[in-house]
């Protein structure tokens, strides 16, 4: 009896403890949850599916949703994991590269450290072949992830010993190896058509009206844009910014007829003396492009920073500067997307460097009332 009844005593207050409970309409947060993938399988299934960060101040200030694709979050820390996933997954497919392989590639960014994580996931071998002008900073990085470095002297691409070529080289040296050739291999571009475009397709709600970024391999802006071209029926614009000493800017403002170099910048990554392979098949689904100088660069790394809570890499803020540029010439309610490729972490040193600023002439640019982030000498 006395069981029973402590028995019917529980049974009663649980009920009256879910009645307490009784279920109620989901809040916004636990539907964003729910919404959520779940477990990845391994790194690479991390890799993508980045949020769309709304730039509050910069889409305030111009009337228009300002959207920046954050990329920094894959697990590598930049765009750049999509792209390695790819060629790897290219090479795969076509039997080029079999387990126990070498992957070898020419990077002087964020490329090679994609690959690396990709690689290292996958139980690949990686070498790189980099411009000896990289810091030893990005070195050791990629010492530490597993690659094989060969840092070499730093000559055009029409130079047989550019960096490209002699991992080219290396490749065919070897046997179960590939040379993934970020340049002018289309599975990089194939990456932004499968995943970056239908991403940002669906978290607008396809309510896009630009896109725009930045280019070096050309795999990010043109894959992206051919997806959102193609899924618009034409509506969405495409702008391709362009940091000073890239040709790029000249050849799509001429029409193709100009390909001049003049100066230099310090972003890193980004621009182009030539048109590559990834970038030529869609040369005629650019909208019109333009030149960001580094004085704008380098007061957006800070801006980002003070108004947005971001801590961006340069390249990131070139492309937010050409998406508050693009939003004024589309005019309000347009809504523009841009890549924030990485974040600062790896050009600390450099960025927020008083010294380094000053020889870049670069301190000027930066307003009074940010200079207070320039916390090393």
């Amino acid at each position: 009896m006395f069981r029973h009844g402590v028995r019917t005593f529980a049974t009663t207050s649980l009920r009256r403890g879910l009645a307490a409970v009784a279920p109620q309409e989901p809040t916004q947060h636990l539907l964003n949850v729910s919404k959520a993938q779940g477990i990845s399988k391994g790194l690479v299934g991390a890799i993508g599916n980045t949020p769309l960060i709304r730039l509050n101040r910069l889409s305030e200030e111009t009337g228009c949703e300002i959207l920046g694709k954050a990329e920094f979050m894959n697990p590598g820390g930049s765009v750049k994991d999509r792209a390695a996933l790819y060629v790897v997954k290219d090479a795969e497919e076509r039997g080029l590269l079999r387990p126990g392989g070498t992957v070898v590639e020419g990077t002087a960014g964020n490329t090679g450290i994609g690959l690396a994580h990709v690689c290292r996931s996958k139980g690949y071998k990686l070498v790189i072949y980099m411009p000896n002008t990289q810091s030893q900073g990005k070195i050791d990085l990629l010492r530490l992830l597993g690659a094989e470095v060969y840092p070499v002297p730093a000559v055009a691409f029409e130079n047989p010993e550019n960096y490209n070529h002699q991992a080219r080289r290396h490749a065919e040296r070897l046997e179960n190896a590939v040379w993934t050739n970020q340049f002018d291999n289309t599975a990089n571009r194939r990456a932004h058509i499968e995943t970056t475009g239908p991403e940002i397709w669906a978290q607008t709600g396809g309510k896009v009206d630009a896109f725009t970024c930045a280019t070096g391999t050309g795999g990010t802006f043109a894959g992206t844009t051919r997806y959102l071209k193609e899924v618009s029926g034409g509506r969405v614009k495409a702008f391709l910014a362009d940091p000073p000493g890239s040709v790029l800017h000249s050849y799509f403002s001429s029409g193709g007829k100009l390909i001049e170099r003049s100066g230099s910048s310090i972003t890193e990554g980004i621009g182009q003396g030539r048109i590559t392979d990834n970038l030529k098949q869609d040369v005629d689904l650019v909208d019109g492009s333009m030149t960001i100088s580094d004085e704008k660069t380098i007061e957006m790394v800070y801006r980002c920073l003070d108004e947005e809570g971001l801590y961006l890499g340069a390249s990131s803020t070139l492309n937010v500067v050409a998406a508050k540029e693009v939003a004024e010439k589309l005019g309000k309610g347009s809504t523009v997307v841009t890549v924030l490729c990485d974040g600062a972490y790896r050009y600390a040193d450099r960025l927020f460097s008083r010294k380094w600023l000053e020889t870049k002439n670069l301190l000027g640019a930066i307003p009074e009332h940010l200079q207070k982030y320039i916390v090393l000498p």
